[in-house]
């Protein structure tokens, strides 16, 4: 038999015998798994050459606990220029790009990740211009490109005076314009 139908469709749902579930449970519980096969680079354990494209198709690099509370932490704390940008790229608003935010890749917590075209965007406060941190966030980017990322960096300036001069770039990049 399978799961009530207010489960199925994110209703609104107690579950007594489950501790730390309670009413608003409609993203914790899922009753179906997807079977092998159905998401390539997550069920069949990688990326292949097949499912490269697929927006689902990060890298599955383990990730430690400390990053994984960082990042999601930080989807919670996001700062007002972060907050506009997210807005413009959400739910593949701008072009129909997939991105997400605040994603944990190799060992550094990027703002802003769109997986198809494997480009990383950075939104850079003022604490971003002193040489220490420039220094870190050029090795940083070195990194990210070793592993086939295309990282771009806006000031939180540019975002907040003029998203489109920010958004416009982004598909210059990635040649949709």
């Amino acid at each position: 038999m399978g799961a009530p139908a207010s489960l199925l469709f994110g209703q609104r749902h107690r579950f007594p015998g489950i501790p730390g579930v309670g009413l608003r449970a409609k993203r914790r519980y899922y009753p179906i798994s997807p079977l092998v096969g159905e998401m390539p680079g997550r069920a069949e354990g990688g990326i292949t050459p097949e499912n490269a494209h697929r927006e689902d198709a990060m890298s599955h690099i383990p990730v430690p606990p400390r990053h994984r509370t960082n990042a999601k932490r930080m989807r919670s704390s996001m700062t007002e220029a972060e907050l506009k940008l997210w807005n413009e790229l959400r739910a593949h608003r701008l072009m129909g790009l997939g991105f997400r935010r605040q994603v944990p890749i190799t060992g550094y917590i990027v703002d802003f990740a769109c997986p198809t075209h494997r480009l990383i965007v950075e939104v850079d406060g003022s604490q971003h211009g002193n040489d220490v941190d420039l220094h870190y966030d050029d090795d940083r980017t070195r990194r990210l490109e070793q592993d086939g990322w295309t990282v771009l960096r806006f000031w939180n300036d540019d975002v907040l005076k003029g998203i489109d001069n920010v958004c416009m770039p982004i598909l210059a990049v990635l040649k949709l314009t």
